[in-house]
């Protein structure tokens, strides 16, 4: 029911299509840019750094997030998927192993794109929805990228074998140009941004009001066990980004290109957990969900240390699902607990406090795939994510409070009409985490 409530709306779908379509091509990049530094330099650590530079602009979450809060979210969504097809086209021009540069350079910027679309999809998608839909919306726009995704890394990776990364880097500035399109079509008003008086010092202002969201995780007390739990699962999930090429080619002696079909795989449990998630939540919450979905993501890697392909595989849908439902959950629940005036400031929050040390394990694990059994990194993977399952079990005993949207001391509240899709928004009871 909730699903065709949402479904029945021109408008969802096109959000829903708009926000999802640049997926496609951003599932054929970041993958062919890895396959494309392999093939460069031979080295399974510098094709795992793609993504550490893909992931260090996290650092700049607080900003991204206060952006999500103070600008129109809608025309800030169409700004940056076409910002998306300006910053590939440098790839256009990568040649020789001498501009692997160039490839880092583009992921980092990369980076900085999807910091800003990240929350501003998030924040929006609140304004948008009644309380009692985020759920199986967020679910439902986490299948259909799934979907998507499903056939896009195994065309990613063929369409790099066929005609090189210049060719995928065309195909995904093409589905940024086209996201950009169906979201600016959508004729529904933007939220107006929150104008917030000055303290002393313009850099003591904007520093305060960028860490709004951290001290609303800290000072929460439900939140703040959750992000403990998911930045200890957070130190370990980088080791995938160079493990699955070791997979690949230690473990299941194949070609680089492989690495497509086991990304199909988690793709594929990424829609199964997709479908399933949004009735999980209502039934079991979302605490009991997301250290279901830990728990699941450490069976994949557990899986990944045999050379079985089967084995291997079923190991990647386990993964997929894994992923995706703790995604969905986590993000129902920032959703959730904080009020709308700090939805994007509490996402990038989140992102930071868990892609600060996910980063960190990205490069952690590229230089430690040189020195060390990959299946190691992958067993101390999974016993690392079943521990931060148990702490996040050990959380979901503490009662999470409703948040109250007032506004901050000093700010001045800017009314504006509301946007909904069949139902107000309720801003109490209002519910992305991490990114596959």
């Amino acid at each position: 029911m909730s699903t065709r409530r949402l479904l029945a709306d021109r408008r969802a779908r096109r959000y829903l299509t708009g926000q999802t379509l640049s997926l496609i091509g951003d599932s054929s990049m970041w993958l062919a840019c890895g396959i494309w530094v392999k093939d460069l330099t031979g080295s399974n650590g510098a094709a795992g750094l793609t993504f550490l530079f893909f992931a260090l602009p996290a650092l700049l979450a607080p900003l991204a997030g206060l952006l999500a809060d103070r600008l129109p979210r809608r025309r800030l969504l169409v700004a940056t998927n076409l910002g998306g097809a300006v910053v590939l086209l440098p790839l256009l021009a990568v040649r020789s192993p001498g501009q692997v540069g160039t490839i880092y350079a583009v992921m980092f910027l990369y980076g900085c794109l999807n910091l800003v679309i990240a929350p501003a999809q998030s924040a929006l998608l609140v304004t948008l929805l009644p309380d009692d839909l985020l759920a199986s919306a967020n679910a439902l726009l986490r299948t259909i990228r799934e979907s998507l995704r499903l056939l896009a890394p195994l065309a990613g990776a063929g369409l790099y074998a066929a005609f090189g990364g210049v060719a995928v880097a065309l195909l995904d500035m093409a589905t940024f140009i086209g996201a950009a399109a169906l979201v600016l079509s959508l004729r529904v008003p933007d939220p107006a941004p929150e104008r917030r008086a000055r303290t002393a010092g313009v850099l003591r202002h904007w520093a305060g009001e960028a860490t709004e969201g951290f001290r609303h995780l800290a000072g929460h007390p439900l939140l703040r066990r959750v992000v403990l739990a998911t930045t200890v699962l957070a130190l370990v999930l980088g080791f995938a980004e160079s493990t699955g090429y070791a997979v690949v080619e230690h473990g299941l002696h194949r070609s680089s290109e492989f690495l497509g079909v086991l990304q199909a795989a988690q793709g594929l449990g990424a829609v199964l957990g997709g479908l399933a998630s949004a009735a999980a939540v209502r039934r079991f919450g979302e605490i009991r969900v997301a250290a279901a979905a830990f728990l699941c993501w450490a069976a994949g890697a557990a899986l990944s240390v045999t050379s079985v392909l089967d084995v291997v595989l079923i190991g990647r849908v386990s993964s997929g699902v894994g992923l995706t439902v703790m995604a969905i959950a986590l993000l129902t629940l920032l959703q959730r607990s904080a009020p709308d005036r700090l939805q994007g400031r509490v996402y990038a929050g989140f992102e930071v406090a868990t892609t600060v040390p996910q980063t960190a394990s990205i490069g952690l694990g590229a230089y430690l795939i040189g020195v060390l059994d990959y299946r190691v990194l992958l067993l101390t993977e999974a016993a690392v994510v079943v521990a931060a399952a148990a702490l996040l079990l050990l959380a979901d005993r503490v009662a999470a409070p409703s948040p109250v949207d007032e506004p901050a001391p000093g700010s001045i509240a800017v009314a504006g009409p509301a946007v909904t899709l069949g139902a107000p928004s309720s801003v109490a009871g209002v519910a992305d985490g991490i990114g596959a």
